[in-house]
């Protein structure tokens, strides 16, 4: 039985300011750092991870770089895992952004608006279709008996449960959430190919 934990970054200034952050290099915050230290300490205590998959942007490896003092593994950095781009829209306030440009609001335009890629920018089938074709090659690669921790974002989480779930992107991402430094565990069954979501946005030890 394979064992996969998917993690979401710590707090960032912008998270705390309700920016679009895309690929933006938004620092955690003194809360963020916190959370990142108390989830190590979960980790640890729960886990014995053979190796960590992380996004490569810099509010996921400044989590990893706190993560690596709870959790002895290597650390890969990977395209796949990053949040969504968003081009020209970083950095604008959220409510702003479903004001002002209503045709990227999933509650307006449903999936429509999951379609429409930002100016320079990923829609959210894009990088639906990147996450899930990287959880794909990682099951087919993984040992049967390996633990793998991702560390990435609230996006590729959301929009890998809903893949699990069968949701659609509407659903997938209005109807689900996840906190910081939340905990998501997977059992993957090599035999049957079945995968059991075991828990999924746990905070309860931050």
């Amino acid at each position: 039985m394979t064992t996969i934990v998917a993690v979401r970054h710590g707090e960032t200034t912008w998270n705390r300011k309700q920016r679009l952050q895309g690929w933006a290099p938004a620092k955690l915050t003194d809360l963020g750092r916190e959370q990142a230290d108390q989830l190590g300490v979960a980790l640890t205590a729960g886990y014995d991870v053979d190796r960590i998959l992380s996004s490569g942007l810099y509010r996921a490896e400044a989590t990893v770089e706190i993560l690596l003092e709870h959790v002895d593994a290597p650390v890969a950095f990977e395209s796949a895992w990053r949040e969504r781009d968003v081009g020209v829209y970083q950095g604008l306030p959220v409510d702003e952004m479903s004001e002002r440009f209503p045709e990227h609001d999933l509650g307006e335009t449903g999936p429509e608006a999951a379609h429409r890629r930002a100016e320079s920018g990923e829609s959210l089938v894009d990088v639906r279709e990147r996450v899930v074709e990287r959880w794909e090659t990682t099951l087919a690669e993984c040992d049967s008996r390996e633990t793998i921790l991702v560390v990435t974002h609230g996006g590729p989480i959301r929009l890998l449960l809903g893949h699990l779930k069968d949701l659609d992107i509407v659903e997938t991402i209005t109807e689900q959430s996840q906190g910081c430094c939340s905990i998501n565990e997977f059992e993957v069954d090599h035999e049957s190919g079945a995968v059991r979501i075991v828990r999924e946005n746990d905070t309860s030890h931050c």
